[in-house]
């Protein structure tokens, strides 16, 4: 059945796992992040589809499962899987997209690596995703595709398909022209890019870093810049932009580009937060505690999200606050997203020895100033941590937008505990009530997270209602695909 919604994201909507020796398509557990936010999509319209890979050793094989039908809560629509080898996705994913693209999107030249990338092999894989998306796609249906690693999508499905919208969200940073055209791929990547209805990008800055590209590299007129609004300013901060360009003109074609930013489920969060089962597990919290105040941090393991940074300044405020020793336990979360690359591993062993170092220099018997977790930890629990917390320490290097520190604030129905977060961070444009801190400092990072553990009572509420004012204003339910609309086509038999 063609689709009047195609969603074009590199991985599978569902945790596919086999239990009793059968496979079974498993929900994920979070209802926030990219994935479970864009299956919402799908009951807005009458069949959706989407495009994923999936591992296959031979993608010859008729026997291969090209084509899976799901009817769920999230209503009726296709998953196309595409059966890539494992050395495609090395190549395609871990090399090109992690090891040439993640540093410089980050500004993290001095990671950036193309010698070993297969420039083909991204061709072709991007061209596959761009064929299968035409294949689903009904007339004029809206395809809209996610992320760096399909760059290129959108050139291809252009021609294959001139007739469908074609809309493209940008979920990590976009850097400035001086940095993003050290890819030698960089004309091919942007005229891709241009071939889109609309581009979009979660904060302003990132948006107006795009056009400055743009420009850089092709004949393209802009539109007059409008304002950014108020609700996307933050004074002062690093990622501030105060006017942006709406469209792009090149080659007779228009490009919208678009800022939304990513926000949280949350109602679905307060309701999680206010279960008695959720009060019982704070109460156990803060009981083990002991009196102690707890400060927590949540990411992956990844050199652009600062952790051993922050545990380095942990160690630090420690050290030259005496006091503090027995008073205050940091909770660092930090789970391996790759665990086959070594740029992570050596990320995680240096965040483990840091940890290690902490507690064997200050801990006691009864106390233990740091708990190291690598796993991900059960949604439901987290929200707990969430609201037993004193602090959200969430000080990225570099970050598109970031969650976490929106799921805190949303988990706060209490209207206390402060927020600490990196002016690196995207959503630091949208929640200036928090303690913004330039983690590249260290005496700002130590300094900042002193203020937040002394802060009194009433600047942590009045901080905290301004905060959930923010996050409840861009709720996830305001998400969608820049400036096209999804919109169903007529109804089709079943």
């Amino acid at each position: 059945m063609a689709s009047d919604l195609v969603i074009v994201y590199h991985r599978q909507p569902y945790e596919e796992v086999e239990e009793n020796g059968k496979i079974v398509f498993r929900e994920n557990r979070s209802p926030n992040g990219i994935v479970p936010t864009l299956k919402g999509f799908f009951g807005r319209v009458n069949h959706g589809a989407w495009v994923a890979w999936k591992l296959a050793e031979d993608p010859a094989d008729p026997g291969f499962e090209r084509r899976v039908e799901i009817d769920d809560a999230h209503g009726r629509y296709t998953v196309s899987r595409l059966p890539l080898t494992e050395h495609q996705v090395r190549e395609f994913y871990h090399v090109s997209s992690k090891e040439a693209f993640w540093p410089i999107l980050h500004s993290f030249k001095e990671r950036y690596n193309y010698d070993p990338v297969d420039w083909e092999n991204f061709q072709d894989v991007n061209r596959r995703f761009a064929e299968a998306a035409a294949e689903e796609a009904a007339e004029g249906a809206l395809v809209w595709v996610h992320d760096y690693n399909l760059w290129l999508v959108p050139g291809y499905l252009r021609r294959i398909r001139p007739d469908v919208r074609i809309a493209f969200t940008h979920h990590t940073p976009f850097p400035a022209a001086d940095m993003f055209n050290v890819l030698p791929w960089r004309k091919q990547i942007v005229e891709s890019l241009l071939a889109c209805d609309d581009v979009s990008f979660h904060i302003p800055r990132y948006a107006a870093n795009f056009v400055s590209v743009a420009r850089s590299l092709f004949d393209v007129d802009a539109t007059q810049r409008v304002q950014v609004p108020e609700r996307l300013f933050t004074e002062g901060t690093a990622l501030t932009e105060r006017t942006v360009h709406e469209r792009l003109t090149c080659d007779g074609h228009v490009t919208q580009v678009s800022v939304c930013p990513l926000g949280v489920a949350t109602s679905f969060i307060e309701d999680r937060a206010r279960r008695p089962e959720t009060e019982a597990r704070v109460k156990a919290i803060w009981d083990d505690l002991r009196g102690s105040k707890l400060i927590v941090s949540v990411g992956r393991t990844d050199y652009t999200k600062g952790g051993a940074q922050q545990l380095q300044s942990f160690e630090r405020v420690l050290e030259a606050n005496p006091e503090l020793r027995g008073k205050v336990r940091l909770m660092h979360v930090s789970v391996s997203a790759n665990r086959n690359m070594s740029a992570y591993e050596d990320i995680q062993t240096e965040i483990e020895q840091i940890a290690g170092r902490i507690n064997g220099r200050f801990g006691t018997l009864e106390w233990q100033p740091v708990a190291l977790i690598s796993r991900a930890i059960p949604f439901d629990e987290l929200v707990s941590y969430y609201r037993a917390a004193d602090v959200a320490w969430i000080t990225p290097l570099a970050d598109g937008m970031n969650l976490v520190c929106k799921e805190f604030v949303a988990a706060r129905v209490d209207g206390d505990g402060v927020l600490v977060l990196s002016e690196f961070a995207g959503a630091a444009v949208e929640l200036g009530d928090a303690l913004i801190v330039n983690p590249f400092s260290n005496r700002a990072m130590d300094r900042t997270i002193r203020q937040a553990l002394e802060m009194d009572g009433p600047e942590r509420r009045h901080r905290m209602e301004r905060l959930r004012r923010a996050v409840a204003e861009n709720d996830l339910s305001q998400w969608g695909p820049g400036r096209l609309e999804v919109t169903p086509g007529p109804k089709r038999a079943a």
